[in-house]
């Protein structure tokens, strides 16, 4: 048998398939923002095909990658190194490789520590190919420090260390602070924010060094500025209190 347009069976099809196009469109939606302003490795998504070039505006400042300054004093020091660790945008043109190198060229001068440290950074910065999904969205992200002191569980560890087991000027630094994130959906700003605590693990030059107490590979440069150095950094969220 024919039905017509007025069949109700057919107008009751018709509603389904409008209702479930609108679920579909409305669960897209949420996926796309919730990328946007989840953890750093919450996606890690396998897109095919190049990366989507990226669009420079000429009237916009040339992008840069953060500095670390060199610097003897570890609170400033572990501060500088906290910003430029959380501070990376996805349309500069820059990959997450070169955010870890600034890291890393501020890390410990022996080398002993620097493939660990290379593994620290990496958890906290997106993967290559979540980089290239939030680039779609235009994500950057930055860090605001609300206190950043020496943990009392650091004074048990060193208790603890063997002879010779930490660089001489050994500290850690513990921050706390909140995690910005900006972008675009639906070329509209959407921003979040998520408190983090981590430890930074460094050593600086003492004051005034016994003579011949450093070994050739940890000795500065002729000419060069004597500063703190990067050994390694905690797990996200699981600080030295």
């Amino acid at each position: 048998m024919k039905t017509t347009p007025d069949d109700p069976a057919r107008t009751r099809r018709r509603l389904i398939s409008f209702v479930c196009a609108g679920v579909a469109l409305l669960v897209l939606a949420a996926i796309g923002v919730y990328g946007l302003v989840t953890g750093p490795n919450d996606a890690d998504p396998s897109p095919n095909g190049p990366p989507t070039p990226i669009r420079i505006d000429p009237d916009q400042p040339t992008p840069r990658l953060p500095y670390i300054a060199p610097s003897t004093d570890p609170d400033e020091f572990a501060r500088d190194a906290a910003h430029a660790l959380f501070t990376w945008d996805t349309t500069s043109g820059f990959l997450p490789l070169d955010y870890t190198a600034v890291l890393l060229d501020v890390g410990d001068p022996t080398g002993n520590e620097q493939a660990g440290l290379a593994s620290d950074i990496a958890s906290y910065l997106p993967s290559r190919d979540a980089w290239v999904d939030l680039r779609q969205y235009s994500t950057s992200q930055h860090l605001t420090i609300t206190d950043a002191y020496v943990p009392e569980q650091w004074a048990q560890a060193v208790e603890q260390a063997r002879p010779g087991q930490l660089p001489v000027g050994a500290t850690a630094i513990t921050i706390e602070g909140t995690r910005h994130r900006e972008g675009i959906w639906n070329d509209e700003p959407v921003s979040s924010e998520h408190p983090v605590a981590f430890t930074i693990f460094l050593a600086c030059p003492p004051d005034d060094p016994p003579s011949g107490s450093q070994s050739e590979t940890s000795t500065p440069e002729a000419g060069a500025v004597p500063s703190c150095y990067l050994l390694r950094l905690s797990i996200l969220d699981q600080p030295l209190r």
